[in-house]
């Protein structure tokens, strides 16, 4: 479920605002988390500079029909329709140097894979994995009931399919589970 408002994330007004909405289920789909909020100033520009290399990005020569998105001020968002053309590794590389650019241009950090965003009183806060659970215990205590269903990002999700269905996840349902174990 996704929506524009960062501050109230699960507000369904929004739902389907965002052009990865239009794509196919099985279209390709790439998430880069920000280290930090965007400003809106900040999302405008990335969004213009996305959308200027989607619609230059090449496979082979042949246009890619996709989409890019900055999702909660936080999420960059890029899929691709492969029934058009498939993406290859020339142009996953491109995008990734497009990608790599944004984090230079804006100082930003969008490869930490370890970092962890989650859904506390409607806002998304960010920590890395390893102290995870301890900040989640600190407001929500040791209850693995409670803890297991805090929404976090599955940024690894590969598909559109996936993105709807997995990327916005009780804990215990995602690959961070693990901490759940370290619970006594």
């Amino acid at each position: 479920m996704i929506n524009n408002d960062s501050k109230d994330v699960m507000n369904p007004e929004t739902i389907g605002t965002y052009s990865v909405v239009l794509m196919p289920d099985d279209a390709k789909v790439w998430v880069y988390q920000s280290n930090r909020e965007l400003s809106e100033q900040e999302v405008a520009d990335i969004e213009n500079a996305g959308n200027s290399f989607i619609n230059s990005w090449t496979a082979h020569g042949a246009s890619l029909k996709a989409s890019f998105d900055v999702i909660y001020n936080r999420f960059v968002v890029i899929a691709v329709d492969e029934h058009q053309a498939m993406a290859s590794g020339c142009s996953i590389d491109s995008s990734v140097r497009f990608v790599k650019q944004l984090e230079q241009q804006f100082n930003l950090n969008l490869f930490d894979r370890l970092q962890v965003a989650y859904i506390y009183n409607g806002e998304i806060k960010v920590c890395h994995l390893n102290n995870l659970l301890n900040e989640l215990t600190s407001v929500l205590g040791k209850d693995k009931n409670v803890l297991g269903e805090v929404i976090v990002f599955n940024n690894m999700v590969l598909t559109k399919a996936e993105f709807d269905e997995q990327w916005e996840i009780p804990l215990k349902y995602s690959w961070q589970s693990r901490i759940l174990t370290d619970l006594k």
